[in-house]
Formats: C-alpha cells, structure tokens, sequence
C-alpha cells in the first residue's frame, strides 16, 4: 500500500574478491540497522549479466543500489545504464565525476606513497614495483603517489624493476601473475632488496615466487601490499599493507543511498556525495630494516 518495498539492491562485480568480503560486511549490516533488505547479485565482470540484473532489481522495485565496483575496467556505458536508472546510487571503489551517482573511494595517490615511504624508512632503495594493469581506475593514482614518495625521497625507481600486471577480469589472477612476475625478475638478476605490490594478493604471489627461488621475506626481501583484506594477517609471514577500511566503505555508501531514499520520499532533489577516505599503513612481519 505504502508503494515501498525496503530493499537495496547490492551489485558486485566479482564476488570470489576477498576485497569484497569486509566490504559487503559493512553494506549488510548497515542496512540490516536501518530494517532494509540487501538483494545481493554478482555479476562476475560481464556487461550482459550487469545489464540482465539491473534489469531485474528495477522490476523487483529495489529503493536504492549499492554498486561494488571494484574490479571494473571502466565500461561507461554499463555506467549509463544505472544513471537512466534514477534510484538513488552509490559506487564503491570507482568514481565518476559527476551529479547522478554517489561514489565512495579509496585515496589511492596517499596509499601509493606510505608503501613507498615505509619501505625508503627502512633503508630499502633497491624495490621492485608490481604495479596494477593500466585500464584498471586503481592502478594510475596509487603510482602517481609511488612517484610522489620517490621524489620527496630523492630516490631513483629503476624502470627496469617496475612490471605490470596484464587485463584480466579476474581478481585471483594476480596472485599467479605476481608469482610469475617476480621470478621474472629475479631470472633476469635484477637486484632488489623488496616489492611494492599493487595489491595483497600480488603480495602473496611475490611471496611465492621469492621461496620457489630460495629467498625467505623479509630476511632476504621485504613485501608489501594493499587492502588488508583477511589473509594478510594469516599468512606467513604476516603481510605489511595499506589498509582500506573496507567495512566503513560499505557503511558509507549505503549511508549515502539511504539518505537518497530520503530525499526521494520526501521530493527534495538527490544530490550525489563523492567520499574519499584516507588509508592507512598496517606494519606486520614482511619488512624489516635492511641491515
């Protein structure tokens, strides 16, 4: 009778991320507080599939929608099919500049440089960089702010020791191709005493490949990561990284389209809200002190 429905549709491009894990925790109890239901999709990276479920939240009367976008090589098009959607929207991990669609991120330029501070604190100048493949919206601020660090720094980045993780719309992949990558390098003697990878599960791939190859982190070689998602702390040894605090994302964005329904309910105008929020360096035992 109210013409309400009170659910939130949540779309995620690929759920076997475990960036999506803490994320979707933050998202599910937000809502749960404020006695709204989540209609979860995932949309595992494919445009018809994105297209199909949007499709299919709108008949189903979704209020708001959740957009978790973490691993989405920018397809605009995909984006203008939401904003013709007009239910009030919020993307996590991806930004586009603009009035329609509300987005919480990561400042990834702020991430790129404590990795690299930490590491030159150390008495590291010899690091290889892993860094994200080009088309994916993370990967250009995080070595904005590498390179920001390095000149703050005085220190030279060796191009010969930055790679770059290929496209691929599969999140896991990094892990082989951090792997591989890494014994890449050390096959072609290059020397370095630690890697910045673009993300934990890169880091855990360095890690692997450095023990195929008979070195041990950190004694002979320092790792670091970003995201902190829940392996980082369990693994061996334990992984320094950049935190994002994912769980408050979640909680953020929902926030954001919670207060859109608001707005609709009541007729006043909804106004998108872009959030950046800061990341912070979580020390654990893949670096030490170069002695």
């Amino acid at each position: 009778r109210s013409k309400r429905s009170h659910t939130v549709g949540v779309m995620v491009f690929d759920m076997t991320d475990p960036y999506c894990t803490l994320v979707l925790r933050g998202i599910e109890n937000t809502l749960y507080q404020a006695s709204y239901l989540p209609i979860l999709t995932d949309v595992h990276n494919e445009r018809s599939r994105f297209e199909r479920y949007l499709e299919m939240l709108l008949d189903r009367r979704i209020e708001g929608l959740v957009v978790l976008a973490n691993w989405l090589f920018l397809d605009l098009n995909l984006l203008a099919d939401l904003e013709k959607s007009s239910i009030p929207t919020a993307l996590i991990a991806c930004e586009l500049k603009g009035d329609s669609m509300s987005s919480v991120i990561v400042d990834n330029e702020v991430g790129g440089y404590l990795a690299l501070e930490h590491l030159h604190s150390l008495g590291h100048r010899k690091i290889a960089i892993i860094r994200g493949p080009k088309t994916l919206a993370d990967s250009s601020p995080r070595w904005r702010g590498i390179r920001k660090c390095a000149k703050a720094c005085g220190l030279e980045i060796d191009s010969r020791m930055v790679v770059d993780l290929p496209e691929s719309r599969d999140p896991l992949s990094s892990f082989e191709m951090g792997q591989k990558l890494t014994e890449n390098l050390i096959k072609q003697k290059r020397q370095f005493t630690a890697v910045l990878a673009f993300d934990d599960m890169t880091a855990f791939g360095a890690i692997r490949g450095l023990a195929k190859s008979g070195l041990r982190v950190p004694e002979h070689c320092s790792v670091v990561g970003f995201d902190d998602v829940a392996a980082s702390a369990l693994c061996t040894p334990p992984l320094t990284t950049v935190r994002q605090p994912m769980e408050a994302m979640g909680a953020d964005a929902v926030g954001i389209v919670l207060e859109g329904i608001n707005c609709v309910l009541e007729k006043r105008e909804v106004t998108a809200h872009h959030r950046k929020v800061t990341p912070e360096l979580v020390v654990r035992e893949s670096t030490r002190r170069l002695l």
